[in-house]
């Protein structure tokens, strides 16, 4: 089990869990409660940057329930305030501000003394908003929700707001949300949710001491801990590994080149890529840091069988071999990748052209596939992420909005990266930055593929943040590799 990870836990495991480290003492809870709100404030203002920033003058809706969930928006409201002066909160207590529990009206009362704010009914609410709220209900919620707070949540899901926040869970699972922050721990019911956006989990401490077991877990930041220390003093290009990439044609030399410049950010000693020999010449002066070995060709591009010999005569040097990137589907070179795997004696990832039924089959060493959706239907045949991981001995790196890592004890779940991911070579990236870190621990595949993808991840998110989501460029995420680990 990778130790950077925190179980997802049942409604039923966090009123468990909560009542271990809290015992109904309110001191505990009102002080979680203050870390919870703080931390959605700076949360939610660090995902304004990728879409700008808070307008200083900005209005924020907060939606109240009776609960802790409100509790916590009331809290993360006032620190807005507090960094914001012009801003004003417009407040709707969707069951009365008497129906509060106590901690909730201490919250409210907090509130009062950080900026302007304003109660508001749910019909009485403005047009446009800069942010919204969501603290109406917790994971406590049993459906179905009254008709009138329906109506308040769909009023409020009609306005304009430029971001839409929700703590925990979107209420009722109507609150259309573009971030979810889940507080403390995250609850099954938001991975489940069509309705929660992104998926922000806000480390408060909670699993500190405390059981830390569970199958279905969320990777944390930590897990790339060592990677943003001093490397050895005493250490050379070899001690950093060597990835072997197998990848492209001449119809997509790209994804080639992307793995091949992914896996040398990510710190590899040593890169040798095995290119179509139309373009390796383009390619070495583009990008010298790389060996790039000629492969013939076939007629129409692709990686002719008779090349082989090539990669047989260089593999003693490999630490891992990365195929797939760019390959096309020609009968040839797909005979070619499923002799080379079933022969492999290093760690092999695989990735686009080269997810294929017999040969992700045919790998007998260690192995990480990385399938998006369609791809993973395309080798899985119809079986569970977990079940096929479990019959192939494989780690499964299913990409998706939420990425999950799964072998055949554990899933893992990673919810950074975001739309800025979702265009041309993302994937690509990916493969050569896990290959990278499978080459420098094959021992532990699970734990590199978990590094590969959080730092995948995070570097989306810090570009979005510099650059917005739409007006980039896919290798621009590579530039952000080194910020991410210095932050950490």
């Amino acid at each position: 089990m990778i130790a950077a990870s925190h179980p997802i836990l049942s409604c039923d495991e966090t009123r468990e869990l909560e009542a271990r480290l809290f015992g109904g003492d309110e001191a505990k809870e009102w002080a979680a409660m203050q870390r919870a709100g703080r931390a959605i404030a700076e949360a939610v203002l660090r995902d304004f940057e990728e879409i700008g920033r808070f307008r200083r003058d900005g209005r924020v809706l907060v939606l109240v329930g009776k609960g802790h969930n409100g509790g916590d928006a009331l809290i993360a409201a006032g620190e807005v305030l507090r960094r914001f002066p012009e801003a004003t909160a417009e407040v709707v207590f969707v069951f009365g501000e008497r129906a509060m529990r106590p901690l909730a009206q201490r919250a409210w009362r907090e509130a009062l003394q950080a900026g302007r704010v304003e109660v508001k009914s749910g019909g009485s609410v403005a047009r446009a908003y800069e942010l919204c709220l969501d603290g109406i209900f917790g994971f406590q919620f049993r459906a179905p929700a009254a008709e009138r707070v329906q109506r308040c949540i769909e009023e409020v899901n009609a306005r304009e707001v430029r971001l839409r926040a929700a703590v925990d869970l979107p209420s009722a699972d109507l609150f259309r949300a573009d971030f979810t922050y889940a507080t403390g721990s995250v609850k099954r019911p938001v991975v489940e949710s069509e309705t929660a956006g992104r998926v922000r989990y806000l480390d408060l401490g909670f699993f500190s001491g405390e059981p830390n077991a569970g199958k279905e877990r969320v990777l944390t930041p930590a897990v790339l801990g060592r990677l943003a220390g001093l490397r050895a003093s005493r250490s050379d290009k070899r001690s950093f590994r060597h990835v072997f990439v197998l990848a492209g044609s001449r119809n997509y030399p790209g994804a080639a080149m992307m793995t091949v410049q992914a896996a040398l950010k990510a710190g590899a000693g040593l890169v040798t890529a095995f290119v179509p020999e139309s373009v390796t010449a383009a390619f070495a002066a583009q990008v010298p840091e790389a060996i790039w070995v000629a492969w013939p060709e076939t007629p129409d591009g692709g990686l002719a069988l008779e090349g082989e010999r090539l990669l047989r005569e260089r593999i003693e040097r490999a630490d891992t071999l990365v195929i797939g990137p760019g390959l096309g589907r020609e009968r040839e070179t797909m005979a070619l990748v499923e002799g080379v795997v079933s022969n492999a004696t290093v760690p092999v990832v695989l990735d686009a052209d080269a997810l294929q039924p017999g040969i992700v089959r045919a790998v007998k060493s260690p192995c990480v596939v990385t399938p998006h959706a369609g791809e993973f239907q395309r080798i899985a045949g119809g079986k569970t992420l977990e079940d096929f991981a479990a019959e192939t001995g494989a780690v499964v790196v299913l990409k998706g909005p939420v990425t999950r890592i799964a072998n055949e004890e554990t899933v893992y779940h990673s919810f950074h990266g975001g739309p800025v991911l979702a265009r041309g070579g993302s994937g690509d990236l990916l493969a050569g930055m896990i290959g990278t870190m499978l080459a420098q621990n094959s021992s532990d595949a699970v734990l590199a593929a978990a590094r590969g993808v959080v730092w995948h991840g995070l570097a989306a998110e810090a570009l979005a943040r510099r650059r917005g989501q739409v007006a980039v460029r896919t290798t621009e995420l590579l530039e952000e590799l080194g910020a991410v680990l210095r932050e950490l």
